[in-house]
């Protein structure tokens, strides 16, 4: 399927599915029948799933959509009644455990969730969602670094760049869930080098920066005002730098969850001082908007507007946009 749309521009909006049309339509015939649980509801979300086959990249995109979407419905626990050895059945149920679990902060019945994830991988071995839902687990239980190191080696030994495995790990290390910045810029050194640029997981620094940033600024006083010094750090520039040049290139990035990272990107040069520079990549996203990162500091549609006008107005004045 085409990364993007051949349109020029689209009002900005959230888009949960991203440019996935076939995750976009399950989504909104679900909507219309939100909280039944009943069995069309079922045949659609496993249809979706078993149609992705191998991708288990797009896997992981739409099995987390559709959890977060069906977090508060019927349609997890009616399709586990129905297949209870089957695979995608087990993932997704656990994946919408984890989804209220992330939201409310406490997980309900956590051995149960980790016994399912544990079942189905034994029943679909080459999958790395079942450990992924493991980091997510880890997240919410804090378990020790020597536990979620083992769950790391499992998720990525199936899929070295999982994009959502990466992102699971580095929120277990951040300082907002337990862990601490040094954790998160040693994680971050270590995978730094052996990723390629276009891999799904390639901007597991630039999130971490983003993050880093956001809370600088969160804390006010000098450490806001002082926030945008971080973007001039040799390392952070640099790497910057190299995706404001390649990210946005038609075809670069194939993976789902693409127009997310260009959407951390697109906030990343606004944070530093590198508006005109975004204006490519607004472009690029046809408006398609994603919450975070730019419902920090207000609604996110409104965000993403005032940044998408500010580098449009930095590329007409032929000057950064600061």
């Amino acid at each position: 399927m085409p990364l993007f749309s051949s349109r020029t521009s689209r009002r900005p909006r959230i888009v949960p599915a991203l440019d996935d049309a076939e995750l976009a339509r399950v989504l909104g015939r679900l909507s219309k029948r939100s909280g039944s649980g009943r069995a069309q509801d079922v045949a659609l979300v496993s249809s979706l799933l078993e149609e992705t086959g191998g991708d288990w990249d797009r896997r992981s995109h739409r099995t987390s959509v559709l959890a977060g979407a069906a977090a508060d419905t019927g349609i997890a626990e009616a399709w586990l009644a129905r297949q209870p050895e089957h695979a995608d059945a087990l993932v997704f149920h656990a994946w919408v455990r984890l989804a209220r679990g992330l939201r409310d902060g406490h997980l309900e019945d956590a051995g149960q969730v980790v016994s399912q994830c544990h079942r189905a991988a034994e029943l679909s071995p080459a999958d790395p969602l079942p450990w992924v839902v493991l980091l997510g687990v880890a997240r919410v239980e804090r378990y020790p670094q020597n536990e979620v190191n083992a769950i790391w080696r499992e998720a990525t030994g199936r899929d070295r760049w999982h994009r959502e495995a990466y992102l699971q790990m580095l929120a277990y290390l951040s300082p907002e869930e337990g862990g601490s910045s040094a954790a998160v810029l040693d994680f971050v050194d270590v995978v730094r080098t052996r990723i390629p640029a276009n891999a799904p997981c390639a901007a597991v620094e630039l999130t971490a920066a983003v993050r880093q940033y956001q809370g600088l600024v969160a804390q006010g006083g000098v450490r806001a005002m002082t926030a945008g010094q971080l973007w001039e750090g040799t390392q952070i520039a640099a790497s910057l730098e190299q995706a404001a040049a390649l990210w946005a290139k038609p075809g670069f990035f194939q993976h789902a969850g693409a127009p997310a990272d260009l959407n951390v990107l697109a906030y990343a040069l606004g944070a530093a001082g590198r508006a005109a520079d975004a204006h490519h990549v607004f472009q690029t996203l046809q408006g398609m908007v994603t919450p975070w990162p730019w419902n920090v500091d207000g609604p996110a549609v409104q965000r993403f507007e005032q940044h998408q006008a500010k580098a449009e107005r930095g590329r007409q004045g032929g000057v950064g946009g600061t």
